[in-house]
């Protein structure tokens, strides 16, 4: 009888470890002015997001597909259409998710491999040009 290899669900320590990875996250959003951008894109409340980060980080990192279940296909782009999303916000969202990574107990391969991962989707929501490059001399 083979042990399946634990998931990145699994080494984040299931829900408890995704929910604090999400609190980290949104708490980080939600204080510091290094994701006012970014933060001034989302509800007054954050508890909906934090809902849906959990629900869909919760099945991209092998655990149980929550977010399919209850919504369907995440189709994370078309989602984003309505937000202006450009790098400044982009790099706000990575700003706030690279410190809620390194705050979370993990092996360094799959901080890496995560951090590498939601870098590239982070990049995929931009759906905005940046003001400093439409504007002209």
């Amino acid at each position: 009888m083979t042990i399946p290899e634990p998931t990145p669900y699994d080494l984040l320590g299931g829900e408890a470890g995704v929910r604090a990875l999400v609190d980290r996250f949104y708490d980080l959003m939600d204080s510091s002015p290094e994701a006012a951008h970014v933060r001034a894109l989302h509800a007054a409340s954050l508890k909906q997001s934090r809902e849906k980060l959990y629900l869909f980080l919760s099945g991209w990192v092998g655990g149980p597909p929550l977010y399919v279940e209850r919504f369907g296909h995440p189709r994370l782009r078309a989602r984003h259409l309505p937000f202006a999303i450009g790098t400044r916000e982009r790099d706000e969202w990575l700003w706030c998710m690279d410190r809620a990574l390194t705050a979370q107990a993990m092996p360094d391969d799959l901080r890496e491999s995560l951090r590498a991962a939601l870098h590239g989707l982070a990049d995929h929501m931009r759906n905005a040009g940046d003001p400093a490059a439409s504007s002209g001399p």
